[in-house]
């Protein structure tokens, strides 16, 4: 394993290995287990920020950097990354977030990982440093490097550096959950929800084992209107059970570390729309699943390996990613985007060193 501290050691090391995989902070196994013939490039000796001013809303660090580190840091100047990185307390790192793409519940309000980063640098295949975007909110030269990286599964270089953009933090937060019979009921209320003028956080769907499901809806803003607030969504949806506080903050941390998954159990994450919820409902036997930014985005969970779901996205022609789960092949089900994905990868990796997960 190498395990670089400086960027001319990553630089050396991906000159000298035949194929590598980069890694962060090891939280998503099934993204960063290396196979028998690949050498994996240990990345957490690379961290710290390199910048960070908050009267600009922007902060820089290296790749290995802890996202607990940063969140800390952004927290004592009332900011925050409101993509909801997952796995933050698991020790995830700010280049592995990025190479996997993943957002938490906050995407719904906010955006996801590539509407917050501003600029990268990575290093090619070839061992050569390349910078993409820059340092300010204001940005616009040439291509956008930087949102080609996010969910790019370390294929095309290895990130070294991220600048992110960050937003002030709500300073209260009130969560509802509305519960209902049928899972469609559920869905029907997502598109009420989603339509109306509401200022809302979050909008997850929770289905349970008896048929039935949870919406859960997130708000936040200033202490003394969060309650009339609250009642207000309430009686918009007909009812529910408001909680605040600690009991608010750990109900959301449960699903940005996706907690609610058994140890040893695959977790896939799969894009969708809100309608193909009932869909994939009907896959229910023997996995647990979660649909957060308004039934956008859908995670299931199996005891089983993750081909067992592969069919299953492919007949739904739904693509997904392997977060949890053994090494050798995190994407499965329908196939997007490879025509592209390979003269990209041409480019940064003409010697194809880079493993794809």
């Amino acid at each position: 394993m190498f395990r670089p501290t400086t960027l001319e050691e990553v630089r050396a090391a991906v000159r000298a290995a035949a194929r590598i995989l980069p890694r962060g902070g090891g939280t998503k196994p099934a993204l960063s287990t290396p196979t028998d013939d690949v050498t994996p490039l240990d990345l957490a000796g690379l961290s710290g920020v390199l910048e960070y001013n908050p009267g600009e809303f922007t902060f820089t660090a290296l790749a290995g950097t802890r996202l607990a580190e940063v969140q800390a840091l952004l927290d004592s100047h009332g900011q925050h990354l409101p993509c909801d990185l997952p796995l933050a307390g698991q020790g995830a790192t700010l280049g592995g977030a990025v190479a996997a793409g993943l957002s938490g519940p906050g995407r719904y309000r906010y955006g996801g990982v590539r509407d917050f980063i501003l600029g990268v640098r990575l290093v090619d295949g070839n061992g050569d440093l390349v910078r993409g975007g820059g340092k300010v909110v204001k940005n616009a030269a040439g291509f956008d490097l930087p949102k080609l990286m996010v969910g790019s599964l370390g294929q095309f270089g290895v990130l070294v550096e991220v600048t992110f953009k960050v937003f002030p933090k709500s300073p209260a937060h009130t969560a509802i959950r509305r519960p209902y019979p049928k899972v469609a009921e559920a869905v029907q209320a997502l598109y009420r929800l989603y339509t109306a003028r509401l200022d809302v956080e979050a909008l997850d769907l929770a289905p349970n084992a008896d048929g039935s499901a949870d919406v859960w809806v997130r708000l936040g803003g200033l202490p003394e209107a969060l309650p009339a607030r609250a009642e207000r969504l309430r009686s918009w949806l007909g009812g529910g059970e408001a909680l605040s506080g600690d009991g608010e903050s750990a109900l959301w941390q449960l699903a940005r570390d996706f907690a609610w998954v058994p140890a040893g159990w695959t977790l896939v994450k799969a894009p969708l729309t809100p309608k193909r919820i009932v869909e994939v409902e009907a896959l229910r036997a023997a996995t647990l699943r979660r649909y957060s930014s308004c039934g956008n985005v859908a995670w299931i969970a199996t005891p089983d390996s993750p081909q067992s779901l592969d069919e299953a996205l492919s007949a739904l022609g739904l693509p997904g990613l392997v977060v949890f789960g053994p090494p050798g092949r995190a994407r499965i089900g329908a196939r997007i985007g490879e025509a592209f994905e390979r003269r990209v990868k041409a480019v940064f990796d003409p010697q194809q060193k880079f493993s794809v997960p």
